[in-house]
């Protein structure tokens, strides 16, 4: 298979944009290549290609060694932390026993220093076929070597190409990275943020019901245009993803990287399939050779994942200068980078740990762990487990313990300073004290006011919160204020007075509280919310407006104020109790006893 698809590709006999093509090795074995551009003005394609691959096949010309180019692309390999390698050497036609000896012996020499395990050179031509038996040997071996990818993840395809078919509608190919998903699934298309359902599935060329890790893979999709779509953009399942405006990672800078990292340093961000560009902050300066952490500022979102490895190339002239892993996809504004305890050491729970102390009641969301540390599914419970008692579970939401014991003593300090400004309120409303805790995940302060009832701080009864044992109590003054305000309200009978003309006559005294405080003992009852009045009086009401409506069927409020001797402004607040307590209705301008057309409310 001809893995060039371009016409100038053919033409000038080079590689230009990533060329794909599955090969059989035999024994069940079936691999995916991806021919990468090796020309130095091609990089950029190179490394789209060159991400989530197994094995690298470090291609070497027999005649001419080493190339420059050669370095960089073994540089990037290295940096993206490909673990298996074969460093293959062509034209073997063209050179005699002595010159591949030395072309061998050089490209070992830079081998050995390399974190890649390679396997020995294997010396081939394209021409008369030497050494090509032996090249897929090699390569049936280190694929029975290799690790399975975990179907149980979230599936991640990296997009490479983009291209619409009659019939099958927008095609996105790529290599999927984790995960799997069928045909008629939903999958997310990020940083589009766009779910869209998949039509049909290609793996290898061939029609597939699912696509799995490790396989090239072409997903046609059904609601989205392929102008919409391109190299970069990414095809997701699952929760936690999201195209990132900060990043936070460890970077190593190559020897011969031209300049040290400093602060607001621009830089070429390469992750997957795409090329952000993005500002170095919040970071000393790293010199080449050296490593450090670094907070992107990225210039467009990037879609990452815990772990994930990248390339860091100079804005201009551009180069490969280096890369890192990334700690943290989705950092905070606050705190800084440098105030963070993040390493590459760290273990996901030590990770987790940290970044839940940071979060205090913001909270951070378990659904969100796959992605932001790099883990399975399936090992998130673990791995909250492993964080330690500092971590508490609420619900959907987690948050640090000890935030959460502080802030429970918070509000309990908030509620006795309630007490002692409110005497005689049963307590501070529940509602008020809720609304302290602003932007804190509604599970979170079920949780902190769970904690301050399991630790004596907080006693909630009805819509109120107190302290435990509190009980309203009054002054001499407050006692004797409660006694007049009722006595008043008792002399006034249907002639109930307005909690305003209350406070007017009882100035100074806290007449809302009273009343409140009266109206929990039953020595008044609530009309409406400015009226309190005497529950014989209302009682005496109620049996005299029925008697009246059972002998008039029904009643306008100008016929009811003649028979109770009231004006407007103290009847229609009395008459608005009586159908609100399912006394009775109105009909057009009238009252009828709700009793009469069989819809009481237990009155």
């Amino acid at each position: 298979m001809d893995t060039d698809r371009w016409e100038e590709e053919k033409r000038r006999g080079i590689t230009i944009d990533l060329g794909f093509a599955p090969i059989d090795l035999g024994e069940g074995f079936e691999a995916s290549v991806v021919d990468v551009p090796g020309h130095e003005g091609f990089v950029r394609n190179m490394l789209a290609g060159a991400t989530g691959i197994d094995v690298a096949l470090l291609v070497v010309a027999a005649d001419e060694g080493i190339m420059p180019q050669t370095a960089e692309h073994l540089a990037i390999v290295e940096l993206l932390g490909v673990r298996r390698g074969i460093p293959v050497l062509t034209k073997r036609d063209l050179v005699d026993d002595d010159w591949l000896a030395l072309v061998e012996t050089e490209l070992a020499a830079r081998l050995d220093t390399s974190p890649v395990r390679w396997d020995p050179p294997i010396a081939t031509s394209a021409v008369s076929g030497v050494g090509l038996d032996a090249l897929r040997a090699a390569l049936r071996r280190l694929a029975g070597d290799l690790r399975d990818r975990p179907e149980a993840d979230l599936f991640r395809l990296p997009i490479d190409r983009v291209f619409a078919l009659p019939g099958a509608g927008t095609v996105v190919t790529g290599s999927s990275w984790s995960g799997t998903v069928a045909v008629g699934d939903t999958v997310r298309l990020l940083p589009l943020d766009r779910e869209v359902r998949i039509r049909s599935i290609e793996v290898h060329g061939r029609a597939a019901d699912r696509a799995v890790p490790g396989r090239r893979t072409a997903l046609a999709l059904v609601g989205v245009d392929k102008d919409e779509l391109a190299r970069g953009d990414v095809v997701v399942t699952g929760s936690g993803w999201r195209g990132a405006e900060l990043l936070d990672a460890a970077v190593e800078l190559l020897p011969g990287a031209p300049r040290p990292v400093l602060s607001r340093t621009r830089l070429r961000v390469h992750l997957g399939t795409a090329e952000v560009l993005a500002r170095a902050s919040q970071t000393g300066p790293i010199a080449p050779g050296e490593r450090g952490r670094v907070r992107f500022v990225l210039e467009t979102p990037l879609v990452a994942r815990g772990g994930d490895r990248f390339v860091l190339r100079s804005f201009s002239p551009v180069t490969t200068i280096g890369g890192g892993t990334v700690l943290d996809p989705h950092p905070a504004a606050v705190p800084r980078l440098p105030e963070r305890s993040l390493t590459l050491t760290q273990t996901p729970s030590e990770r987790l740990a940290a970044w839940v102390g940071e979060a205090g009641l913001n909270g951070i969301r378990p659904g969100d762990l796959p992605v932001r540390l790099g883990i399975l599914p399936a090992d998130v419970s673990g791995v909250i487990a492993a964080a330690g008692k500092g971590v508490l579970s609420c619900g959907e939401w987690l948050t640090s313990r000890s935030a959460a014991a502080a802030e429970a003593e918070r509000l309990g300090a908030l509620v006795a300073d309630h007490h002692e400004r409110h005497p005689i309120d049963p307590g501070m409303s529940l509602q008020a004290l809720r609304a302290t805790m602003q932007a804190v995940p509604e599970p979170i302060v079920d949780a902190v006011i769970d904690l301050g009832v399991r630790k004596q701080l907080l006693e909630p009864a009805g819509g109120v919160v107190r302290r435990p044992g509190w009980s309203p109590s009054l002054d001499r003054g407050a006692s004797d204020a409660r006694s007049a305000i009722a006595g008043r309200i008792a002399a006034a009978q249907w002639h109930v007075p307005t909690v305003a003309e209350l406070e007017r006559e009882f100035a100074g005294a806290p007449v809302r509280a009273l009343l409140a405080h009266l109206a929990r003992e039953g020595g008044v009852e609530q009309v409406d919310q400015e009226r309190f009045a005497a529950p014989a009086a209302m009682t005496e009401f109620r049996s005299r407006l029925e008697a009246v409506l059972g002998e008039l069927g029904q009643a306008t409020p100008a016929e009811l104020r003649d028979r109770f001797g009231l004006t407007r402004k103290y009847l229609i607040p009395l008459l608005e109790w009586a159908d609100r307590r399912g006394i009775t209705e109105r009909r057009g301008d009238a009252r009828v006893l709700a009793r009469l057309t069989g819809r009481s409310k237990g009155a």
